[in-house]
């Protein structure tokens, strides 16, 4: 059974791609070059494919700087030093439009073409920066889109389904998962403002989320910080 598997290069989509592989799915991984400032991050999935053993890896480029209004695609400050009430509270600059809409919008096309009907996404509504393209809600309507708007699904040969299995899960309850599924957490990135060296900022929203999941798993945290 062939999957594909949205693959970032961070804790999440990592630890997804292990549960679709641990499932015996043939995970097909994709990965988005979509111009976000923190390109390393497509470096960090080119070596989780090839340590999970994904039996394909694509990078679609597609460059949203064309529109930018995120902090991820344009010249704006990245949010720092959040705290977890204001990062559940309101939704940051870092919020690219409709992103997870276009990157499952790429994996359902992918899809279709391998005939799949499973599309497997790292996204999370517990331990996140309240980006609304990661609520449940969200996700089951894409599904029913995804029958809706395909000719595999309106021909009924394929029966789509988006699987999300972390969707509940806190950033420590992700990094315990992945450590048992043998993800190498240390060659994954999650740093939405590196540095050209690598370093990860540690002040950003993901570097924070980051930092107190692998605290509350009570795993040692591989991440290097400025």
């Amino acid at each position: 059974m062939k999957a594909v598997v949205l693959l970032s290069g961070g804790i999440d989509s990592s630890t997804t791609l292990a549960l679709a592989l641990r499932q015996g799915f043939n995970a097909c991984a994709l990965s988005v070059d979509y111009g976000q400032r923190h390109r390393q991050e497509l470096e960090a999935a080119k070596r989780i494919a090839r340590s999970l053993g994904a039996s394909l890896h694509r990078i679609v480029s597609l460059d949203l700087r064309a529109f930018g209004a995120s902090a991820l695609t344009a010249d704006l400050p990245v949010p720092k030093g959040r705290d977890a009430a204001l990062m559940s509270s309101e939704i940051p600059s870092t919020y690219v439009p409709a992103r997870n809409t276009i990157l499952l919008s790429l994996a359902l096309a992918w899809a279709e073409v391998l005939e799949s009907g499973d599309v497997f996404i790292g996204a999370n509504a517990v331990d996140y920066s309240g980006y609304p393209d990661c609520r449940p809600e969200y996700l089951e309507q894409f599904e029913r889109l995804a029958n809706l708007a395909t000719k595999a699904g309106v021909e009924k040969r394929v029966c789509y389904r988006i699987h999300a299995p972390l969707l509940r899960s806190t950033k420590a309850e992700i990094i315990r998962i992945g450590t048992e599924a043998g993800v190498d957490f240390s060659l994954t990135r999650s740093c939405y403002d590196p540095s050209p060296q690598g370093l990860a900022c540690g002040a950003c929203d993901a570097c924070i989320l980051r930092r107190r999941g692998f605290e509350g798993a009570g795993i040692p945290d591989p991440t290097r910080y400025a």
